[in-house]
C-alpha cells in the first residue's frame, strides 16, 4: 500500500500513526502540503478533492483518513484495533464519523489561528477564537464524560478511534486549546494516546517540524 501524505497534517498523522498502532506495512509517497503538492495535477488524479491523505492499494484508491484506517483495519485483520463486534464496531464508527464532522471543525480553528498564521506573519484573532469556545467545551464535554467511563474511548484497549480523535488536538499546547476544565480528556492525551510508541514516532512539534527540540 502507497500513503501519499506529509506527516505534518492532522490527517496525515491519524493515519501514519494508526497504521504503525496496528503494524500495518506501507510506503509513504511524501506529498508536501506548504509546497502545495496535494494540487498538483499528479495527485489530484489519485484524490480529486486535492486533500491529504490518500491510499493506493494496487488499482484501488481511496482517500478520507479515517475510511482509510477502517479499509487496513479491515485488510489486516486487525480486530484488536478495529472490533467486529456489531456494537463495539458501531461506537468506533460513531466517534470516526464525529471527530471529522464536529471535533476536527472545531480543534482545528485554535491550528489555524495559533499555529498556521504564526508562520504566515499574521496574528490570531481573538473573535475567531471566542466565537469557537462554546463549541469546543460542548465537544470537549462530551469526551470528557466518556473517558471518565473509560481509558480508551471504546473500552479497555486503544483503537482506530484514539488515534481518530486525538489527531485534531495533537499540538494542542501550540493550538492553546482551553482543556482546562477536561480533565480526563487532558489524562487520556497525555497519559495514554502520547504514550503509545506510534504516537511518539510520528512526533510534530514547533512550526510543524519533524524534528525534536535538542
Amino acid at each position: 500500500m502507497k500513503l501519499y501524505a506529509d506527516p505534518i497534517t492532522v490527517n496525515c498523522r491519524k493515519v501514519i500513526a494508526g497504521l504503525q498502532l496496528m503494524g500495518v506495512p506501507y510506503e509513504l509517497a511524501h506529498t508536501d502540503y506548504f509546497k502545495a503538492e496535494q494540487k498538483s495535477p499528479a495527485y489530484c488524479s489519485i484524490n480529486p478533492n486535492a486533500c491529504l491523505p490518500a491510499l493506493a492499494d494496487g488499482d484501488f484508491v481511496l482517500w478520507e483518513s479515517n475510511a482509510i484506517l477502517q479499509y487496513a483495519a479491515d485488510k489486516f485483520g486487525k480486530t484488536s484495533y478495529y472490533p467486529t463486534d456489531l456494537k463495539t464496531r458501531a461506537d468506533i464508527n460513531r466517534w470516526l464519523l464525529w471527530e471529522s464532522s464536529s471535533w476536527f471543525p472545531s480543534c482545528y480553528v485554535y491550528l489555524v489561528e495559533h499555529c498556521v498564521k504564526p508562520l504566515l506573519n499574521a496574528q490570531p484573532d481573538a473573535a475567531v477564537i471566542a466565537a469557537q469556545d462554546a463549541q469546543f467545551h460542548k465537544l470537549a464535554g462530551i469526551l470528557d464524560e466518556r473517558l471518565a467511563k473509560s481509558p480508551w474511548l471504546a473500552g479497555q484497549n486503544p483503537t482506530i478511534a484514539d488515534i481518530a480523535v486525538a489527531a485534531p488536538m495533537h499540538l494542542h499546547g501550540l493550538q492553546k486549546l482551553p482543556l482546562d476544565p477536561h480533565p480526563n480528556l487532558v489524562r487520556w492525551m497525555t497519559e495514554r494516546v502520547e504514550k503509545l510508541p506510534a504516537w511518539d514516532n510520528t512526533y510534530v512539534g514547533p512550526g510543524f517540524t519533524l524534528q525534536r527540540a535538542a
